[in-house]
């Protein structure tokens, strides 16, 4: 009798363009802001976090639950120009703020070479 919707609605994102910044908002509610991580690799940013299930201490049974327990990670292009000491981040009242600045794309170059 109730819609399962944990996942779905976990590290909703709003993404913003404010002068020279892109700034990526995401809901994170409830998660210690020690397990949340960051990581940068091959453009990507990588947001992830892992909470645990705490035991109740009087066993008592649920009837439903809502708050997810476990592993959760979202992907996000930046682009291959930004490097990690650009990116700022922050994490107050449930929402995980990141900015980092709007860069030109490193593109390749093709090049010919001369044979002698």
């Amino acid at each position: 009798f109730f819609k399962d919707n944990k996942k779905t609605n976990f590290m909703r994102t709003d993404i913003k363009d404010v002068d020279s910044n892109y700034v990526l908002e995401i809901e994170m509610p409830g998660v210690n802001k020690d397990n949340i991580s960051l990581r940068l690799n091959d453009g990507y940013l990588t947001v992830s976090y892992k909470s645990t299930f705490e035991e109740n201490e009087n066993k008592s049974k649920f009837i439903h639950q809502e708050r997810y327990y476990g592993s959760m990670s979202r992907s996000f292009y930046v682009g291959n120009s930004i490097k990690e000491e650009d990116i700022d981040a922050s994490y107050v009242d449930g929402v995980l703020k990141v900015s980092f600045p709007k860069k030109p794309e490193v593109k390749n170059v093709e090049k010919t070479i001369m044979i002698k």
